[in-house]
């Protein structure tokens, strides 16, 4: 059994993580999205911690102030893979379960397509599997996913983010539905906390980009029909893409931010889905 974790250390660099519940009890990593924290799984994490697991939130790269590396190459998706399995490792988790909500659930997508060794189970939230993202980007994704060209050039969102107090983030935020995004606002007004988060999205010009395998692991797919950012083509073709036993939930009338707007209904799927796979099977 290992000590509580308040920091893990990965390629040398310090990141900050939630440790919650029983310390010999079934490790849950939830890995959060942008441009968010561990906090936004504040809502989840007491009914897993409830029932047993022990919750692993960390806050990842380009969060973490003592993890926020200057160059894109730095957020190559490996290396944020290579975060988690640090972040397992240290917790003395050989294998555990991955539950991840918008860019975590990218990440959780790759870990589990490339790791399947270590992951019982993936509960991606938002995000599709990274090839049912792409061939939908070809069609009517594309318009929602403007954002992510916008972000590409460095220096360019930290400069209009920081205009006027964060106006332009708030009015973006605001405008998928974020519950509050004033935590947000502040993180991206701050180039000092911005840069590292928008290198996610630069770092998908890299070679290899978000690239996975199909995925074997059990898999829970959770997708809100009034995400403004990830379509339902995307979301639908995500089937096709998993091999192993896989259950996808729509959340009606629900924006992207689920995690936050339906904290209690996504922990009960989340439950539902590891007592169906648990560790020991």
């Amino acid at each position: 059994m290992t000590a509580r974790l308040t920091r893990f250390t990965s390629e040398g660099m310090t990141f900050d993580v939630l440790d919650s519940g029983p310390l010999d009890g079934p490790v849950v990593v939830a890995l959060h999205g942008f441009p968010q924290t561990s906090a936004s799984w504040a809502g989840v994490v007491p009914p897993l911690v409830a029932a047993g697991y022990r919750v692993l939130a960390p806050d990842q790269r380009g969060y973490s102030p003592g993890a926020r590396p200057p160059d894109i190459a730095s957020y190559a998706v490996a290396r944020l893979v290579g975060d988690v399995l640090a972040l397992a490792d240290a917790a003395g988790a050989e294998r555990f379960h991955v539950l991840g909500h918008d860019w975590g659930a990218a990440v959780a997508w790759v870990l589990a397509g490339v790791h399947a060794d270590r992951v019982a189970t993936l509960t991606a939230v938002s995000v599709p599997h990274p090839a049912a993202m792409a061939r939908a980007l070809a069609g009517s994704q594309a318009l929602r996913s403007w954002y992510m060209a916008f972000f590409q050039v460095p220096g360019l969102a930290e400069r209009l983010f920081r205009v006027r107090g964060g106006a332009l983030a708030r009015r973006l935020l605001a405008g998928t539905g974020m519950p509050d995004p004033e935590p947000a606002v502040s993180m991206l007004a701050d180039p000092a906390s911005a840069t590292g988060p928008l290198s996610w999205y630069r770092a998908l010009r890299l070679p290899g980009g978000l690239r996975t395998g199909r995925t074997a692991v059990p898999t829970l797919y959770v997708w809100s029909d009034r995400d403004t950012a990830l379509g339902r083509r995307a979301a639908e073709g995500t089937a096709a893409h998993v091999d192993g036993p896989y259950r996808f939930v729509v959340l009606p009338g629900v924006s992207h931010w689920v995690p936050e707007e339906r904290p209690a209904e996504l922990a009960a799927l989340v439950l539902g889905h590891l007592a169906a796979h648990p560790l020991d099977r």
